[in-house]
Parts: C-alpha cells; structure tokens; sequence
C-alpha cells in the first residue's frame, strides 16, 4: 500500500470500531500525539488511548475532505465525530501521518482545539 492508502485503511478500521485492525497498522515504536496532549509512544499506549475514545461511542465517522501525500508524510483534514448516546461530539483535527518503507505508520500527530472537545463531551454527559 502506498502511504495514502494506508492511512486511509487506518481510518476506516477505526470508523468501524476495530481497534485490532487499526493497530496492526502502527509501528512497535509509534508515535500518537494528540496536540496540545502529552504524546503516546507505542502500540499498546495507542491501543489504550483508541479503546477509551471509542469506547464511548456507538458509532464513528472520520469523514476527509482532502489528503495530500509528500514522500512518506500523509497530511489530511477531517471532522473526526463520535456518537456519544443521542448525540454527537464533532471535531475539527488536522492529521499527519508519517509511514515507513514496510507500510507502518510511526507518527500519528492530530491537531485540534482542545476547548471544542471538552465543551461538547459536557454536553453529552448526562
């Protein structure tokens, strides 16, 4: 797979809730930076960061609106939505994704506004 398509297959297993899928696409070593968060290194941190995102919602949506590719670097902009209860969390995130030369990716670094997330999980709580 070439790096796009990679990180399009990543973002598909977690739209379907398969975290096993999704990891095996990750680096031992990867690299998960949630900015402004601390970074996550390796698989089972990222297993434990996606299990406790997605384990909240019923229902997942990464919609892209566009993706570029530079040599091994995926950029990608994209509303990541999560489906809390009878409602949904909606989040503006700018991707970058580095793959290495066996298809891994070993960075993955969100960007997005922290406020925008904690203002509507509050909502949702009940």
């Amino acid at each position: 797979m070439t790096p796009s398509e990679t990180v399009t297959a990543f973002i598909e297993a977690i739209e379907r809730l398969d975290v096993d899928a999704a990891i095996t696409m990750l680096a031992e070593d990867v690299s998960y930076e949630n900015v402004p968060m601390r970074p996550i290194t390796g698989r089972e941190g990222v297993r434990a960061v996606l299990d406790n995102f997605l384990g909240a919602a019923s229902e997942v949506s990464w919609p892209v609106s566009s993706q570029i590719t530079h040599g091994n670097r995926v950029v990608n902009e994209r509303v990541d939505r999560f489906k809390i209860g009878h409602g949904w969390l909606e989040l503006p995130v700018a991707g970058f994704f580095d793959v290495d030369q066996h298809g891994l990716i070993t960075l993955w670094r969100d960007y997005f506004d922290l406020a925008t997330y904690t203002d509507q999980m509050s909502a949702l709580q009940p």
